[in-house]
């Protein structure tokens, strides 16, 4: 009897540290999908950066464990994004997909990734959709929702007694939310409302109708390599001196060194800004420099801090990935130090943060590009306007 107890005992001891390494040894895999080609490659590249520096800053290991990170380029289409999407769940077996500049994208490869039970974290765009009726549990994000940044934009511009604002933004989902939310909160007139084809590089007939309007301001939302084409023909066209513009998403630390002084005296509304005064922003910020000689951008904190909320999660859970309702309410607590300070999670898992107005003002060094600074709080704790629409509760 004390034989069988022994030999019993001895095998459950086995199977307790056979199992321990087991876990230890796991390998975490994260899909990072993002566009590394055409126009839109220069803001994958710096998401991509700032995940390389989050894997930095963790010893390579989230949440204790040994990561792999397989980066997909989805070439600014929704077909393709949602192609990558299902070769990494299904021949990488990711446990996260995170990153989505676009929102179209977005809208495409979110409901494959949470309709395979796996984790998606976006870090970038934010469609109302996924903050309304199709909010998952599998669903965070570490950016926001479309509207509120120019939402933050229409408060700031009701306060300073703005009327007869014209709006132009590209023609597909993200530009469609942007200028809605806006309207949200602008009490002025609207002088006139143009979407543009995405990514057209001229913009004379635009530019020449808007002169015509002659309306007090104007607000736009053009990303990446659009801000730079329409402002740098907008200012070739005489009118920044005649029609001030106010932008989301449009004058940052990529647009700037192509924009230089044309960029100077441009507001902007946004939840991050190099200049936030944290700890982690500040080794965030000087770390990006020093790796790759440049500024950081707010899609690349944004990505940063995807990472750290998702070393939080398995931390929590202590590297058992099975557990997925442990990360969730891991996630929900939003317990690590983010670059944009602490921030809370709505129901829906967007966040409920911060917005701030900044301005391209002149840089510390005689002749250098401008920098962006942040001018005051327009929102304090902002929530989004759809989350009533989810349907989650906890």
């Amino acid at each position: 009897m004390r034989t069988t107890t022994r030999i019993a005992l001895a095998g459950l001891l086995a199977a307790a540290f056979a199992t321990t390494p087991a876990i230890a040894q796991q390998t975490l895999k994260i899909g990072f999908i993002t566009t590394l080609s055409g126009p839109g490659g220069i803001i994958g590249e710096t998401m991509k950066n700032s995940v390389e520096l989050a894997l930095d800053h963790l010893g390579r290991k989230v949440g204790g464990l040994n990561t792999e990170v397989i980066y997909g380029d989805d070439q600014f289409k929704p077909d393709v994004g949602k192609q990558v999407a299902d070769e990494m769940l299904k021949k990488h077996q990711v446990n996260f997909v995170s990153g989505i500049i676009w929102s179209h994208v977005m809208l495409a490869v979110a409901p494959t990734v949470t309709s395979a039970g796996t984790f998606m974290i976006g870090t970038n765009a934010g469609p109302h959709q996924l903050a309304g009726n199709q909010c998952s549990e599998l669903f965070f994000t570490t950016s926001w929702q479309n509207d509120q940044t120019p939402e933050a934009m229409g408060k700031y511009m009701t306060d300073e007694g703005f009327n007869d604002v014209y709006l132009m933004a590209p023609n597909y989902a993200a530009g469609k939310d942007m200028l809605t939310g806006f309207k949200r909160t602008f009490k002025g007139r609207i002088a006139g409302e143009v979407y543009t084809t995405v990514n057209q590089p001229d913009y004379q007939a635009e530019i020449a109708q808007l002169r015509a309007t002659k309306p007090k301001a104007l607000m736009v939302f053009y990303p990446g390599g659009m801000g730079i084409q329409f402002l740098k023909q907008y200012s070739q066209a005489g009118l920044r001196g005649q029609i001030p513009v106010y932008s989301v998403f449009t004058v940052d630390e990529i647009s700037i060194p192509a924009l230089k002084h044309a960029a100077l005296g441009q507001f902007e509304t946004r939840i991050w800004s190099p200049d936030l005064k944290n700890a982690a922003n500040a080794k965030y910020v000087a770390d990006y420099r020093k790796k790759f000689g440049k500024m950081p951008v707010f899609y690349g904190a944004q990505s940063y801090d995807g990472i750290m909320l998702i070393d939080s999660a398995v931390r929590a859970v202590k590297g058992n990935l099975a557990d997925k309702k442990g990360m969730i309410a891991a996630m929900r607590k939003a317990n690590f130090n983010s670059v944009r300070g602490k921030y809370s999670y709505n129901h829906n898992h967007f966040p409920v943060e911060n917005f701030y107005l900044l301005k391209a003002v002149a840089g510390p060094t005689p002749g250098g590009d401008p920098v962006m600074e942040i001018q005051k709080t327009v929102f304090a704790n902002h929530k989004d306007s759809y989350s009533q629409e989810c349907k989650m509760k906890w």
